[in-house]
Formats: C-alpha cells, structure tokens, sequence
C-alpha cells in the first residue's frame, strides 16, 4: 500500500442491522456489498446510540453518546463547543467531503434567530464540504429539472406510484425513473466529487436517503422481490395486545400514521395487514438493491482508478427500521428493530488480510465509527469520543477489555410532528429512555415510567416484560447497577483531564 489515505464512509438511511446476504438474509441480492462483505469485516452486533437521525448522526459524527452531546431529537441543537470528525479531519490536513445530510440544527446562541437553518429539520454539520447537499433537496430536484423530466406542483409527488393515488404499501413503481431517484443523484455526486477532487487524499461520507420512507422503489427494483418471500413480521396477536406493555408504545401503536412512509398511505401503521407488511417490506428490499448497484458503480471506479488498496471503506447507517414489527413503522421506542444497524469495514492494509470475511459478534456501537477513522489516519482521538477504535477487530486482536454490553436512548419529548410528551402527560425533561443489553437480558429505563426487563434467550421478541417478577428482581437490580455505572463512567469528560497545580497547566491522559 502507498502512504497515500482515502477514507470513504458510507452511510444510508434506515436500514436494518440484520439485512446483509452475510448475516443470513439470503432473500437479499446485495452483490456488491457482498464482495465488500468478503474483503472485510461485518459486525453482527452494531447499535446506533440514538434514533432518529439527528442525535443518530450526532452521536455517529462526534463520537458521543446522546447523554453527553444531547442533540436528543431531531431540530434540536448540536452544541457548538463539541468537536466533530470533519473538523478533527480538517486539523489532519482533510478537506472532509460530503453527499448527502446530518440533520444538524445550529447552536442558537452562535447564530443568528433568521438564519435558514433555523426553518428546516436539520442542516449540514460544521466542517463538512458538502458537494452533494440534500437538506432542502433543492439540489436533487433541480437537477431533475435540469435532466428534462417535468417536476409536478408538489416536488414530493415523484415518489407517488405510478398509475395515479393508492393506499400505501403497493407494488407500483415510482413516477420517477431510476436515472432521476435520488439514489442515482447522490451516486453522481459522489463520482463527481471523486473524479475532481485533484488527486490529493480524500474523505468522502457518501450519504444516501435510502431505504428511508417513502416506501416506493422505482423499476425495475419495485418488483425485484416477491411479498411472499419476506419475513414474517414480529408482533403481538392484535395492536391491542401490544400497546398494554408500556405507555409509550401504546401511544406509537395508537398515533403513527401510514402517510408519514407512503406518498399516499391511509389510517395508522398497526392497521396494516400481513399482506400490507410484505408488500412494504419488498419495496424496501428493492431500495436496497438500487443502493447495492450504485455502491458498484463506486466501488468499479475505486478499483478502475487504483484507489481501492488506498481506501478504508465503512459501510454503515444512521440507525433503522421498525417496518411492522411490534405494530410500529420508523425509528422509535425501544425495540432493537429500530437500533441494530449494519457496519462493515474494509480495511485496505495487509494487516487485516486474515480477517477478510469474517464476522465479529461482539457488541459494536456507532461512537466507535469516529475513533476508527482516525485511528486509520493516524490522527489523535478527542478526549471527547466516548467510543474506542474498532481497528483492532480488522487486525485480527480484538481487545481484552471490549465492552460486554450494548446502550441507547431514546427522547420522545414533544417535537412539531409528534407529541408523545402531550398525550402521556410528563414533564419535558423526563421524557426520556436508556437501555443496557447483552446476549441475555434488556432493561430499559423511563424517567419517568416503570422500567421493562427482557430474558433474551427466553423471549428474543421481547412481549413479555419481567420488571414486576419477583424471579427477576436480582438480575434486573443488577442491570439497573450496568446502567447507573455506564452513566457515571461516560459522563462528558472534555475538560476533566486538565488540572491546575503549582507547576502550571497538567494534562492527564485517561
């Protein structure tokens, strides 16, 4: 390998940790993430550390966990004061490249109250180069324009099935072709960036919005996969039966709306049948295999230009995807649907050669994404980053002292488009979840609800919640300890190694 370093980070939007052909979801045509797969390592067990994609990306981008950076939901702000990787990458002497979005809101008390950003769900995170920005969209939909297709009144309706209105989960292809989906628009952005940049090193994060609702794929991947052929949803016999958990997912149960993840849906998420589900489930398979073929693209050019042996590839997500599971559709609450993302990583460097193609099981979380990069770079690791460097899996020496355990949380405090905190009657501050698992049990603990506890090995669908069993008691008291001596050993630390003494200003390594 040359002394010459290219990082491409890829991350997609929603898609479920367990859906790689290498993981067993051999219904999947993923071919060229399965060559990636085959030259690297997947991780089995990766949990983003919030959802939804603000705090997700936050905790992605500044190696934090969402106690510590608390951008807790989306539109909330991201503390200026922090660090992120783009600027760490700027500091290595990077120009940090990126297609696509962060969901980042400004720190109000840096920036003025009119400023645009202040409008929209989320913008671009200081330090990044956005090449192929998707924030507003205006981008991505001017350059349909510019390519001779005609944008309806409303831009949203490309993602409309073909064949005028339905009623949510279909299997219509979208009014928009291929060559216009925005998954095409962000692979073009990427190629550009890539084909200009001057030949010096390079970082690109290459973001795309799929398998992100709307579920509608565009032909020929609408009909790439059969309803009939996917998973069975897991859930209760009857939403009813559901909700009576927890408050919470019965408010999720009782208030998510198909038209949030169809162009055109009808009623609530828990009216949809099996049949509704499969459907919905294909669709989003098919988004899938559209991104798989552009990653080839990517990867073809890679290779056709002499960079792939140059490259550290990382392919992961934001986080992912109820998609009917417990009744519920999107990013929320607490179930692993919605925070077991994929990771792969390819490192290029003849030190990982005997790990290619094997699978790591032990628990990976996405603050570690950050600290691997530099890791690679050769660039110091902020104090900040609550992850460590996942490098030593890729070389084949995996720390003595990994974590044995995996955390999230979760804020469902009341945003413009969901009021949770309302309907349940709790404090804003209060509405809030933390969860610690292992390969055994999940407790998950409400600031202001009864907790839930989870025998794994018994009950993998988590429906049957242990908090009140007097079996479980000791075990959930000693999940309770996990929790209270994670939050006391990964309390925001920036500053906490620095001391005054007589001698001047000490700085103490952790």
């Amino acid at each position: 390998m040359s002394a010459r370093k290219n990082v491409l980070l890829i991350v997609v939007d929603q898609w479920r940790g367990a859906m790689l052909p290498k993981l067993g979801a051999g219904y999947l045509k993923l071919p060229n993430l399965d060559r990636l797969c085959a030259e690297g390592v997947t991780f089995r067990n990766h949990f983003t550390q919030a959802v939804p994609c603000g705090p997700a990306r936050a905790s992605l981008l500044t190696g934090m966990y969402m106690m510590n950076h608390r951008a807790v939901q989306n539109t909330i702000p991201l503390d200026s004061r922090f660090t992120n990787l783009a600027k760490e990458l700027r500091s290595g002497g990077y120009d940090p490249a990126l297609v696509g979005y962060t969901t980042t809101t400004p720190d109000p008390r840096k920036t003025a109250p009119s400023d645009p950003r202040f409008f929209v769900l989320g913008d671009i995170m200081d330090g990044f180069n956005p090449v192929g920005a998707f924030e507003n969209r205006d981008a991505y939909f001017g350059w349909v324009a510019s390519q001779g297709f005609d944008l309806p009144k409303i831009r949203e309706d490309i993602w409309l099935p073909q064949g005028g209105a339905g009623t949510g989960a279909t299997e219509r292809a979208a009014v928009i072709p291929k060559d216009l989906s925005d998954t095409a628009w962000f692979t073009e952005r990427g190629l550009a960036y890539l084909q200009g940049h001057g030949g010096k090193p390079w970082f690109l994060h290459l973001g795309y919005y799929r398998p992100h609702p709307p579920f509608i794929a565009p032909a020929p991947y609408h009909a790439m996969y059969r309803p009939e052929d996917m998973p069975k949803p897991v859930r209760a016999a009857t939403p009813q039966e559901e909700a009576k958990q927890n408050p919470l997912l019965a408010y999720y149960v009782n208030n998510i709306k198909q038209a949030s993840f169809f162009q055109d849906g009808q009623g609530l998420g828990s009216e949809m049948t099996e049949a509704e589900v499969a459907q919905m489930r294909a669709t989003y398979c098919g988004l899938m295999s559209e991104i798989d073929d552009h990653l080839g693209r990517v990867f073809d050019y890679l290779k056709q230009t002499g960079q792939w042996d140059d490259t550290l590839i990382i392919f992961t997500c934001d986080h992912a995807e109820q998609g009917g599971d417990h009744y519920l559709l999107g990013k929320i609450g607490y179930f692993d649907e919605s925070y077991r993302i994929p990771l792969v990583i390819r490192d290029p460097r003849a030190s990982a050669d005997a790990t290619r193609g094997t699978i790591v099981d032990r628990f990976t979380e996405t603050i570690d994404t950050m600290p691997t990069i530099l890791d690679w770079l050769d660039l110091p690791v902020p104090r900040q980053c609550d992850g460590r460097s996942m490098l030593p899996f890729c070389n084949g020496e995996p720390p003595a002292d990994w974590r044995t355990e995996v955390h999230y949380e979760f804020d469902f405090r009341d945003l413009f488009y969901s009021q949770p905190e309302s309907a349940l009657g709790l404090p804003m501050d209060k509405c809030a979840l933390a969860v610690v698992q292992d390969e055994s049990f999940k407790y998950v603990h409400f600031a202001a609800l009864p907790p839930l506890f989870f025998d794994l090995k018994k009950d993998p669908g988590q429906f049957v919640n242990r908090a009140g069993d007097p079996a479980y008691a000791a075990r959930m008291h000693e999940y309770a300890a996990k929790m209270l001596d994670w939050r006391l050993g990964f309390a925001e630390r920036t500053l906490t190694g620095y001391r005054a003494s007589p001698d001047g200003l000490q700085v103490r390594a952790a």
